[in-house]
């Protein structure tokens, strides 16, 4: 399984994005998709989590209210819309795939991911 993410930039304090990530190649084995993101000089953290279904969602809760994920499984896409950005959501963000369908407590643990994407880089001015 390929995973591409798109869809960063730089945007100012206050501004929206959407990211997206499209997978390819062995598709079904994307059942839970993710998003995480690591910032200069830290360690990677959880951004936002959904199942195949799209009803088990979850997030963290820095991003809870501004950010909503979502996905297309016709398209093999899930995306991350990004809503009210802070400069402290500066990162590279990461899409991640598991055939795995996870519970609610696995979904933020990227161990328990089999596949990533190579990162799309998000950067918020103040």
């Amino acid at each position: 399984v390929q995973l591409q993410a798109s869809g960063g930039g730089l945007v100012q304090a206050g501004g929206s994005l959407r990211l997206s990530c499209a997978a390819s190649g062995g598709t079904s084995r994307t059942y839970t998709k993710g998003w995480f993101r690591q910032a200069a000089g830290k360690e990677r953290e959880f951004v936002a989590a959904t199942r195949w279904s799209g009803s088990t969602l979850k997030y963290a809760d820095s991003v809870k209210g501004r950010f909503t994920i979502s996905r297309d499984n016709a398209k093999n896409t899930v995306y991350l819309q990004m809503n009210s950005l802070k400069p402290e959501d500066t990162a590279v963000y990461y899409c991640a795939a598991t055939s795995r369908g996870l519970i609610l407590s696995t979904m933020s643990d990227g161990t328990w991911y089999d596949y990533w994407g190579q990162g799309t880089l998000v950067t918020v001015s103040s």
